[in-house]
Parts: C-alpha cells; structure tokens; sequence
C-alpha cells in the first residue's frame, strides 16, 4: 500500500499536481483522528481521512483546488450529523472536523548547459529554490562530487547529467516547460544546443549567455539553416534581469539571471491562476 507520503514523492518525481490532506482538529466523534492525511490527484486518491462523506467532500474541494491551479491552503470544516447534509449525504458520527488542504504544484523546471563559473554560481542561487534542476556539462569534471558539493544542501532536486558527447541529446528528456538556460565553455556546443532546443517545441524559454556579437553570429546560422523568424525570437539573449548588475563578476551574473528566472516563475503561475 502506497502511503501519503510516498504519493507525495511520487507526483513530485511525476511532476503532477496533487493536494495534501490534513485532519486539523476533532471535536467529539469522527471517523479518523487529527493527523489523519490523504492525498489527492486529479485522478487518484492515496491514504483516508475517514471515508464517507466527510471524504468525498475533501476530495471535491481539492479538485476544484486543482483546476483552478491554486497556491494557498483552504480550510472547511464538517459536521458529522444525520442533520448537517450536502451533496454527498449524511455522515453521524456526531462529531466536528476541521480539514486542512495544501496545494502540492508542479515546481518549475530548469536547466543549466554548462556548469562552468557562472553555471555553478547560478545553480548555487536555484539550489535554494523549490525547483527542479538540470545540470549538464560535457566535460564530467564539472559534475562531480566534489566540484557540486556546494549544492550538497540544496532544497531543490537536482539531477545531473554528465554527457561526454552530444549534450543537446538531454534536451528531449527534459520536462514540458523547463527553461533552458545555455552557457557552455565551446560556442560550437553553444549553437548546437540552441540549434536543437528551438527544434522542440515541449521546452520553455530558451536562454543564451554571451555578447551581442555572438548572437548575431548563431542568428544568422540558425535562419540561413532554414528556422523561421519566430523560431528564432525564442532564444533570449542576453539573459538575466536589466538594471540588476553591470559587473562581468561570475556570481554577480548568476545573481541577475536568478532573479530574471524567478520573475519568470511568477508569471507562469499568474497565468495558470
């Protein structure tokens, strides 16, 4: 049997969307104590917080807490009378609950091609975050133990790929919607990468490091291989928020790319509010 929070883990790592169930408080008699916790799904339920009616209520208000992509908890209480009806019947047990439910949202996805000096800076801001992130770097060296134990702590998920050849091959396993930050050590990976990430069209945001020259150099070879115009204006470049910093210092850059992303983070969830 699945538990609540191996359910939790598992929409986590599935990247769908669930609400935490959590009995509050009783008062006189109820069918499960204050601790009791479900989960819940768009499809599937996990764990009780007592079956009946009380249940089928908690159900239904999550779902509706789900589709309309909320972020704050909600609370409701019940009373547990053969006098105190709604849709789903009576339930007489005669005592009082109060329910607690906790949106459980899909964090947002990034990834880092390139964990040079600011890739590594960038992803010690991220690591803070409840996100998930990517870190892919050709050269392993830079994914090792030891070059990531900065991020030993971190309150993301982090997910590393060494890929020796090919990097832009990680592209296609990314999640829908991750932003895709590129900023390897080889402008040749550079333009490959970004050659294939504007091919695919489950990515979000597609973001470039690098000088306005360099843009307009893989501009120019992006369209003269045959992109469209608007395949092109995916690519953001340069990255990181204006106005935040005109250092070229590593954590300064990171620091302003951070912020940009977070900014990000927030319009997408004012959009699917």
């Amino acid at each position: 049997m699945t538990t609540w929070w191996q359910a939790v883990a598992s929409l986590r790592q599935d990247r769908e969307a669930g609400v935490l169930v959590t009995v509050t408080d009783v008062r006189g008699h109820a069918p499960r104590e204050a601790g009791a916790k479900m989960v819940v799904s768009a499809r599937r339920t996990w764990g009780s917080v007592g079956g009946g009616n009380l249940e089928a209520e908690a159900v239904r208000r999550a779902r509706t807490l789900l589709e309309s992509h909320g972020t704050k908890p909600e609370t409701f209480e019940s009373h547990l009378s053969d006098k105190a009806t709604i849709q789903h019947g009576v339930q007489c047990c005669g005592g009082e609950v109060a329910v607690l439910l906790e949106p459980l949202p899909v964090v947002p996805s990034v990834a880092i091609f390139g964990v040079g000096h600011v890739g590594l800076e960038l992803a010690r801001i991220l690591a803070r975050h409840d996100v998930d992130l990517h870190l892919v770097d050709s050269r392993p060296e830079h994914l090792d133990a030891e070059a990531l134990s900065p991020l030993a702590d971190a309150v993301a998920v982090v997910h590393v790929h060494p890929v020796p050849v090919l990097p832009e091959l990680v592209l296609a396993e990314l999640p829908p919607g991750t932003h895709v930050l590129v900023m390897t050590h080889d402008h040749a990976e550079d333009v490959a990468l970004v050659d294939a990430a504007v091919r695919l069209d489950h990515l979000g945001p597609v973001g470039l490091i690098g000088s306005s020259a360099k843009w307009a150099r893989f501009r120019s070879r992006l369209l003269a291989d045959g992109h469209a115009q608007d395949v092109v204006d995916r690519v953001h470049t340069p990255i990181g928020l204006p106005g935040v910093t005109s250092s070229k210092e590593p954590a300064a850059i990171a620091v302003a790319v951070a912020a940009a992303l977070l900014a990000a983070f927030e319009r997408e969830a004012a959009r699917q509010r």
